[in-house]
């Protein structure tokens, strides 16, 4: 396991010098890492899922569609660094600097999980919506429900929830999504 610099925070240059831990989930928010446990099974299926999903629908020279761990910086300074459970970007549109991701996807999708606080919601939101990531879908397993959030005035606010019906991700316009295909038999 990386050891911490001494400070109770890190920056973003102690952060880049720090070695990678390969079976590791990490974010970093306003300089403190968090270290997640890995998502559980139906938690993956759901990702792996509307990651096929979206994926067979685009042209994937044009539209990148993320599943796998990578550094998404919300900001420098203090450091914040999220892990997205899926993200959806224009090809053209991405920004990747020091290996890491420095520009907003057109989707987020984050998966709940039981470990998950109101607050930890919350603060994620708000670090994706000063990014300027325009849309954010936030699958719920146990209700079997998807919560669609747009960018509105600088915040996300809550647009639909839905249990039922064809999700339409509003910058990928070919993309139709069978909300009953994403959850795991």
């Amino acid at each position: 396991m990386a050891s911490l610099p001494n400070s109770k925070t890190v920056t973003y240059e102690e952060w880049l010098r720090m070695p990678e831990v390969s079976d590791a989930i990490e974010e970093v928010v306003n300089g403190e890492i968090r270290i997640m446990a890995a998502p559980s099974w139906k938690h993956s299926e759901i990702v792996d899922n509307l990651s096929y999903l979206i994926a067979s629908q685009v042209d994937r020279r044009k539209v990148k569609v993320k599943a796998s761990l990578f550094n998404l910086i919300i900001r420098r300074q203090p450091l914040t660094a999220r892990e997205p459970d899926l993200a959806v970007f224009h090809a053209n549109t991405i920004v990747e600097q020091d290996g890491r991701i420095h520009s907003a996807p057109q989707l987020i999708v984050e998966v709940l999980s039981p470990a998950n606080t109101r607050r930890e919601r919350q603060e994620k939101l708000e670090d994706y919506a000063s990014l300027g990531v325009p849309e954010v879908w936030v699958m719920a397993p146990e209700g079997r429900t998807v919560e669609v959030l747009y960018l509105e005035e600088g915040q996300l606010r809550r647009h639909a929830i839905l249990a039922d019906g064809v999700l339409k991700p509003r910058h990928f316009p070919d993309v139709q999504i069978n909300i009953a295909e994403i959850w795991p038999d």
